[in-house]
């Protein structure tokens, strides 16, 4: 059964940092894309970033430069560094595989307060 494992989050001042993990339990890893979403309360989820099997990258809207994702093939995981962050990026994150496979995380919250 596949499984996605989000942690990492948590309470972070404006301009602090937080890496989210994403830890999958799923055969052939390498070979899916992968992808961080974010929920804010009432709103729609929006795509944070999305990263091919060979480490290639897109980002949602204004995020690139702030928000970087990654993955380590061999640990099966997923992760996403985020700097500089606002208020505006709290939300709970998720973690998902792209495609026909569409499996979500639990989800981790982030909240950005001072």
């Amino acid at each position: 059964q596949v499984q996605l494992v989000d942690s990492g989050g948590g309470l972070v001042q404006p301009g602090g940092s937080l890496r989210l993990s994403c830890a999958a339990s799923v055969s052939l890893f390498r070979f899916y894309v992968m992808a961080w979403y974010r929920q804010a309360g009432g709103k729609q989820r929006e795509l944070v970033a999305r990263i091919t099997g060979s480490g290639s990258a897109i980002y949602g809207d204004s995020l690139k430069g702030r928000f970087t994702i990654s993955r380590d093939n061999s640990k099966n995981t997923v992760y996403l560094q985020m700097n500089s962050l606002k208020p505006e990026d709290t939300a709970v994150y998720y973690c998902h595989i792209e495609g026909a496979a569409d499996y979500w995380g639990q989800g981790t919250q982030v909240t950005v307060s001072s």
